[in-house]
This record gives C-alpha cells, structure tokens and sequence, in this order.
C-alpha cells in the first residue's frame, strides 16, 4: 500500500511539472505585433483608397496580391499623397522621387539570368523615352533598388510588381518564368516591361475595365489607350512596346 503511495505522490509531481512546462510554453507564445496588425490595416485601407475593388485584393502573408501583378508589402510606407482618392495612362500619386530617378538599380537574381536579353530589352524601352531622365541600371553587388527573380505565380498570372514608396522605386519584381517561357520574346519582354512601369508608379491603364473605381491621372495625358504597355489582364498578348501615351506619361512624370 505504502508502494503504491509512493507511485501515486511520484505520478502526481510529474503531472504538476508536465502541466507547469506546457502552460510557460502558452505563456512565452508570442502573437503578432499590433503594430504589424495596425499597418497592414492602413496597407489594406490604402489599396481601397488607390480605387481596387476589395474582390481584387487577396492576403497573400507578409503582403497583398491586386489584380494578380501588384504586390503591396503589409509593411510598407503610406506615400504622403495617399490621403485621399483622387478621380480623374494613369499612376498611383507617388513617384521616384528626382534623385533616384536618376540611377533606379536593378539586380537581376541568379533565376532570372537566363531571361536576361529581356530584361535589358525592357530596361531600353523605358530609358529611350525622350524628355524623361528616368534611368534604369543593371547592377551586380548590393546595394539595389529592385531585385528581380522568378517565382511560380500559378496559372495565368505572368509577373508582378510593387508601387513607388518613400520616393524609392518599388522594391520588387517576380516573373513566372517558366508560364511565360512558351511566349515568344517580344511578350516575355513585354511582361518584365510591364512590371517596371509599376515599379515607378504606372496603374493599369485601363483600369476602369479593371473593375477600379477611381485613379489618379497623368497631368495632360488622359483617356483610355488600346495600344497602352500598362494595360492589364493581357498576360502574353498585351501591347509589346510602349504606346505613345505612355511615353508621353513617364515625360510627364520624370
């Protein structure tokens, strides 16, 4: 009997401290900073601002994914412009700003090499616009303003980009490089063009097709335009080189 007194004191501490250990582990759990919850938040309600319909918008972890090729970090910036909606090619408000413009750094990741001929075929397009001092630059070594680097995307989607943000060209660029490997070059290149004109602040230029309630317009340059680069929804069959519209906007803005 003694025995079993023992056993049943010795079963008892071990659950006591079995029980003790699991709750410090639930106690130590740490969740996600509010902060991080607050500002993806304002992420959130900036998009809806910008005029992208909320069906357009998925939560895709550390960022949101519009219209499947415009990726808007959870941590980003606010631009400062981005008070409030504006109703009037078209862009998000917020550009490069006049020193950066000037030198926007590409790194090419290793998984893009292969597709790099269309990179720089990209790359031409937008610093041969005349009257703008946009300059985009291929660099090798940190630092940079824009990695490039391929990701599988899924079925349909060909790349994505990120807006301007703090006076900065958007930071990243992903190309479903084996989706859009069967496309010839002209539509690979056109794809990775594409994505720049978002990294500097280009909307989709038919973006009221898009289902967008409200952009805000290049001074000057206004209507829709079926020969737009910067038109949406046109994964590999989309305008290869830019319109004259387009042009006349990037002029306008840098």
């Amino acid at each position: 009997m003694k025995k079993n007194l023992k056993k049943i004191a010795a079963l008892a501490m071990v659950a006591i401290v079995v029980f003790a250990a699991c709750k410090k582990n639930q106690e130590t759990l740490t969740p996600e900073p509010q902060e991080t919850v607050k500002n993806a938040d304002k992420v959130l309600q900036h998009i809806k601002n910008l005029g992208f319909p909320e069906s357009s918008i998925v939560d895709n972890g550390n960022e949101y994914i519009v219209e499947e090729d415009i990726i808007f970090p959870k941590n980003m910036s606010i631009p400062a412009s981005a008070a409030a909606p504006k109703t009037e090619q078209y862009y998000t408000g917020s550009i490069v700003n006049s020193t950066n413009k000037l030198n926007i750094r590409v790194f090419v990741d290793p998984s893009m090499t292969s597709m790099s001929s269309e990179i720089n075929s990209a790359i031409a397009q937008w610093n041969g616009v005349s009257g703008s001092t946009l300059r985009f630059n291929i660099v090798t070594t940190a630092p940079y303003d824009i990695l490039i680097k391929d990701e599988n995307l899924g079925s349909g989607v060909c790349g994505q980009g990120q807006f301007p943000s703090g006076g900065s060209a958007g930071a990243l660029i992903k190309i479903n490089k084996s989706y859009i490997a069967g496309n010839s070059f002209a539509q690979r290149a056109r794809t990775i063009c594409h994505e720049f004109g978002h990294c500097i602040s280009f909307r989709h230029t038919n973006w009221a097709a898009q289902g967008e309630s409200t952009a805000t317009n290049v001074p000057g340059v206004t209507g829709t335009d079926s020969q737009s680069l910067m038109n949406g929804g046109q994964c590999g069959s989309g305008a290869t080189v830019l319109s004259q519209k387009d042009k006349d906007a990037t002029a306008v803005l840098y």
